[in-house]
């Protein structure tokens, strides 16, 4: 091979880098002087620089976070699963996966990045390990009620150290449930002893191990939960006892509610609920805020007249209370309408004022509009109540009381 034989193929085996824009300024002068006077390079250089074209950079490398689901359901379609996931168990699956896939690819200095976990009370600062050490914790409440053991060590035992490993009747209605021991203090303060005594014990454990071991307990749950399909199994959180299908949707809100802190954390992108998911989430919470509500109410003092005895006014004290009126056979409680708007579109008739104003009815006081996310962000207390963005119509005390009661849906 001649010198000039030798030149040309050192040029040509730059054309790949040259293509892609990664040869030094002097190499590439050469280079293009080169392609100039060669034919054969000239039109390879056109191929490769045709095909760089393709690989544009402002484009995520990640795929689309609907593609699994769209994976699944062709898959799905073909050949359905022996054992099917119900409906409520599909967001803790997907939510799951999502966190485990982002997990996957951290390296060491980010496993050490701390994560702000906003909740009412405050913020919790941990580590992606520990995390995964709170949201193991939480879940152990649903593996008592499935029969399965507690990854969280000294924790209640199913029925005793011999108990078999399987789900309890579901269509038993006075069926035992597995009761946590007792706790003292803050409603809360069971969830932050269990998640400090699982954090101690895997305290020095590569984070991938700690990540491999929260899996292999999600798979664990999602194959029980699969053999339970009405759900109906109680599950005990020491401080509210909800059926097993609330419980799965309450975990798999938490579980994207605390991915989005860790990718938050180590600066990574994080697609939000699938619309479906999205929705079931928003109704447990919508579900769930007249507990909410009540609580606001008794933490602050008693309006004026209700201590006097007047029913009248409402129990915020704005003075559009229904009252029970001269013709009216009963008193009615108020409600106000939230519309959902986004992917997860909905809407929903909230109770204002509890089982002692009687049964809600009549036309709503008030309708709020507030984006899907939003208010799943607003119910974790990661969104101001003063500050999220919010259509309102009717009664504006009735509708900042919704607001404000929220994100007392929120725990550490």
């Amino acid at each position: 091979m001649t010198t000039t034989d030798e030149r040309h193929e050192a040029l040509r085996s730059l054309l790949g880098a040259w293509a892609l824009g990664a040869v030094p300024s002097a190499e590439a002068a050469e280079l293009e002087l080169h392609l100039a006077g060669c034919p054969q390079c000239a039109e390879e250089a056109g191929r490769l620089r045709e095909a760089a074209g393709w690989l544009s950079v402002e484009e995520p490398l990640d795929q689309p976070g609907a593609l699994r689901q769209q994976v699944l359901d062709w898959c799905l379609a073909r050949r359905p699963a022996d054992l099917p996931v119900p409906a409520w168990g599909m967001p803790y699956t997907a939510e799951t996966a999502k966190l485990d896939a982002l997990l996957r690819d951290l390296g060491p200095e980010e496993w050490q990045e701390v994560a702000e976990l906003p909740w009412h009370g405050g913020t919790e600062y941990l580590r992606p390990a520990e995390v995964l050490c709170h949201l193991a914790a939480v879940d152990g409440y649903l593996a008592v009620a499935l029969g399965l053991p507690d990854p969280v060590p000294g924790g209640p035992v199913p029925g005793g150290p011999t108990a078999p490993r399987r789900v309890p009747p579901q269509e038993a209605a006075t069926a035992a449930v597995p009761r946590v021991p007792p706790q003292s203090g803050p409603p809360w303060a069971r969830i932050a002893e269990r998640t400090a005594r699982l954090t101690a014990e895997q305290a020095g454990q590569p984070p991938q191990r700690i990540r491999a071991r929260w899996r292999r307990h999600c798979h664990e749950l999602v194959r029980s939960a699969a053999l339970a399909p009405q759900g109906n199994t109680p599950v005990d959180f020491g401080f509210a006892t909800v059926p097993l299908r609330d419980a799965f949707v309450d975990r798999a809100f938490e579980c994207y509610v605390h991915g989005e802190d860790i990718a938050r954390a180590v600066a990574y992108p994080y697609d939000p609920p699938a619309p479906q998911h999205l929705r079931q989430m928003i109704d447990l919470a919508v579900r769930m805020l007249p507990m909410a509500l009540a609580g606001q109410r008794a933490a602050r003092p008693a309006p004026f007249g209700a201590a006097l005895g007047g029913a009248d006014g409402p129990p915020d004290g704005s003075g559009t209370g229904t009252g029970t009126g001269s013709g009216a056979g009963r008193r009615t409680g108020r409600r106000i309408r939230l519309v959902i708007d986004g992917p997860a579109a909905g809407e929903w008739l909230i109770p204002l004022d509890g089982p002692d104003a009687g049964p809600p009815g009549g036309e709503p006081v008030a309708a709020m509009v507030l984006d899907g996310l939003e208010f799943c962000q607003l119910a974790a207390a990661h969104r101001d109540p003063e500050r999220v963005p919010v259509g309102e119509h009717g009664d504006r005390a009735a509708i900042r009381e919704v607001l404000r009661a929220t994100p007392l849906l929120s725990r550490p």
